[in-house]
């Protein structure tokens, strides 16, 4: 009787041993995922009309996303990146890193095996001859998995890896981005360049008027006063915008792995947008698979949760068995003989008795730190949706806008037209004129800017997007 209680109850203590050791099963956390993004549903028109944006992307480029603006030179200019940039090579070492150490928390699931030989001299005493031992050994150790110690932290090395890799996908998504980003502000400050540097030129020809007709008496001193201030604010524009646009081809040249006085980038004003790819939000549940950031947290958790079956184990018996053979002799000929045979087999459990709480610590620790990485997933999620929302309500208004300013931009241009005209008929104040070509520079420069923000903003959803949108 007392033989079959004890074969039914050992099988179920073992089980009790081995689910209190073992990582606890990993949970998916619960997101409230949006049915679709609000900001993505309808495009609204200048005049009101609404309508459903189309999801006709399927020809554009996903992977290589850049490809989608039919730009040469920012697709030379990413790919230089990628193979330059600093910032990525750090995080391609620790790729290699984190790779390294799943590797070798991988070895602890086979046997060690290691060979030795040597040689000592000793003497018992003073009076005692010299003696000479030579020994040459194959030795063995093995650690059985018995609760889990080892599969948990190779799970737990293994989303490391994975995180890490993760990780590098999303500084090469934030490199590429940042390089597009950087290269269409490049183009947007040449284009305002180019404006404000026509603008100079119509104030340089109209200082020339102006004095002119002050020398022949037709107008005022303030007239051409006025002229003159207008024409060194001009320019003090114009050297300001050179300096943005210094400091933004240095931002570029770091970018690309290279010195900020090595590298110039040729004139290239962004002259049209209306050729910016449409890019198609897709389901929010979608993003999830995307983004390389959330990916990461996702392997994060489950890292965090593998350690909590490595702080477990360390509560309950570990086995290790051990063995070597080889031979041992007064003369290192006699060393593989197999008169001089030996050989060791032995067995080590152990375990804690009285470790202060340092185990329970370490439990309460690692439960800890998968709440934390939990929080964390919740909060990159949360924030990515942010983001998605953020650069689609960015293009809607943007979009808005520069419809508006196109129609401001040609009553702008009438409206200098006409104030040169009667200005030059002496049917109006230079005050009108000026008015009117401040008003038309402000417009031009505001078209311009509007130009660079939606060409910024498209790259901006796309990086929110995971640099994907199949």
């Amino acid at each position: 009787m007392k033989k079959m209680i004890a074969r039914g109850v050992a099988p179920l203590l073992a089980a009790l041993l081995l689910s209190a050791c073992a990582a606890p099963e990993f949970k998916q956390p619960q997101i409230e995922t949006p049915v679709a993004f609000k900001e993505g549903q309808v495009v609204t028109a200048p005049d009101g009309t609404r309508w459903k944006q189309a999801q006709n992307a399927e020809r554009q480029p996903r992977g290589e996303w850049w490809l989608a603006f039919g730009d040469s030179a920012l697709n030379e200019l990413v790919n230089e990146a990628t193979r330059n940039n600093a910032n990525l090579a750090v995080a391609a070492a620790r790729v290699k890193q984190a790779r390294a150490i799943a590797g070798v928390a991988e070895a602890d699931r086979i046997p060690q095996i290691g060979v030795g030989v040597g040689g000592q001299r000793s003497r018992a005493g003073i009076d005692q001859p010299i003696q000479t031992a030579y020994n040459a050994t194959l030795s063995a150790s093995y650690e059985v998995d018995l609760f889990g110690r080892v599969s948990s932290n190779v799970s737990a090395a293994r989303g490391d890896a994975a995180q890490v890799e993760a990780n590098y996908r999303s500084i090469l998504l934030s490199l590429q981005a940042d390089v597009a980003q950087t290269y269409f502000r490049l183009r947007a400050t040449d284009a305002e360049l180019a404006t404000v540097e026509q603008t100079v030129r119509l104030r340089e020809e109209s200082v020339k008027v102006t004095q002119r007709r002050f020398d022949l008496g037709d107008i005022g001193e303030f007239d051409l006063s006025r002229a003159k201030t207008e024409l060194a604010t001009t320019r003090a524009e114009a050297i300001g915008l050179q300096r943005r646009r210094a400091t933004t081809e240095h931002a570029l040249a770091v970018l690309l792995g290279k010195p900020a006085a090595a590298y110039t980038a040729g004139n290239s004003p962004l002259l049209d947008s209306a050729l910016l790819p449409a890019i198609p939000a897709g389901l929010p549940s979608s993003l999830l698979e995307r983004r390389p950031d959330i990916a990461a947290a996702q392997k994060a958790m489950e890292a965090s949760n593998a350690r909590i079956g490595v702080a477990r184990s360390a509560m309950f018996p570990a086995l290790n068995i051990t063995a070597s053979g080889g031979g041992a002799a007064g003369h290192f000929s006699d060393v593989f003989k197999w008169s001089s045979r030996s050989w060791v087999l032995g067995a080590l459990m152990s375990m804690p008795l009285i470790d202060g709480g340092r185990n329970s610590a370490n439990i309460t620790r690692s439960e800890a730190a998968l709440e934390e990485s939990v929080a964390g997933y919740r909060q990159t999620v949360l924030s990515a949706f942010a983001e998605v929302e953020d650069n689609l309500a960015g293009l809607r208004i943007l979009g808005g806008q520069t419809a508006q300013i196109d129609d401001a931009l040609v009553s702008a241009r009438r409206s200098a037209d006409l104030a040169q005209k009667l200005y030059d008929a002496g049917r109006s104040s230079y005050l009108d004129l000026l008015d009117a070509q401040r008003n038309l520079a402000a417009v031009e420069r505001n078209a311009v800017q509007l130009r660079g923000d939606r060409a910024v903003t498209t790259v901006a959803l796309i990086r929110s997007l995971g640099g994907d949108w199949n």
